[in-house]
């Protein structure tokens, strides 16, 4: 049983510059106490095609976590566009939120993001070279892919989570927009947020990776869910 449960994940800018840092609002409730810290990081996805061009743009450590309910702001810089393939610097990737407790990922939410020129003049006939300074992110927040994995949390914590009676209520994404409760949210078709964002992101295909299967706290062994990857854009 998960000691740790998602209860939101807001994200303060969801549309801005490219430039602009990421700010998430993260809530999630402890049921029991920690001896250590959780990590959280925040990657962009710079390429379909390799996974080398991924970027960890920020991490942090939060704790000593009380138990109950905690809220904290996340900020993370823009990714380096230097690291990103030029043709990869338009167009829809993801980025992917994860918790993690002793180097062990127990959360995963990953977003598609959509960047694209503000000016519909430079939509039609973009430079040669992109011009980031008229680039504008999006994120599509109504429908993210949630994966969660089992993993070895401390042996008092687990008898104290396995022994109690009362679960958490579900989780949100955004307020209401995606119930976390008992399996991930899809994303295989991302949410339509203006028609030129919808049809790109449709052209995004993606590929299950079977994740090993983690003996859960009390033991037994449970089959984790599966992660996702974006492998190609037509």
């Amino acid at each position: 049983m998960s000691v740790v449960h998602l209860q939101s994940v807001e994200i303060l800018n969801a549309n801005a510059a490219f430039a602009d840092p990421y700010i998430f609002k993260i809530t999630s409730e402890c049921i029991s106490e920690l001896a250590e810290d959780i990590e959280w990081k925040l990657i962009y996805v710079g390429s379909a095609e390799d996974e080398k061009y991924d970027q960890e743009l920020d991490n942090c450590l939060v704790g000593p976590v009380p138990v109950g309910v905690n809220s904290f702001e996340f900020e993370a810089a823009a990714p380096s566009p230097s690291k990103i393939p030029a043709e990869d610097l338009l167009g829809v990737t993801v980025i992917l939120l994860t918790g993690s407790y002793k180097d062990q990922e127990f959360i995963r939410v990953g977003y598609y993001v959509n960047n694209e020129y503000e000016s519909q003049e430079l939509k039609e006939n973009p430079p040669e070279k992109v011009d980031l300074t008229k680039v504008r992110r999006e994120v599509l927040v109504s429908k993210p892919r949630v994966t969660r994995f089992n993993i070895k949390w401390d042996t008092d914590t687990a008898t104290a989570a396995d022994a109690s009676s009362t679960a958490p209520g579900g989780a949100a994404v955004n307020g209401n927009a995606a119930s976390l409760v008992g399996e991930e949210a899809s994303l295989t078709a991302p949410p339509a947020t203006g028609a030129e964002a919808s049809a790109a992101a449709d052209k995004v295909t993606y590929r299950e990776e079977e994740e090993e299967d983690e003996p859960a706290a009390g033991g037994a062994k449970e089959a984790a869910t599966s992660s996702f990857r974006p492998v190609s854009v037509a």
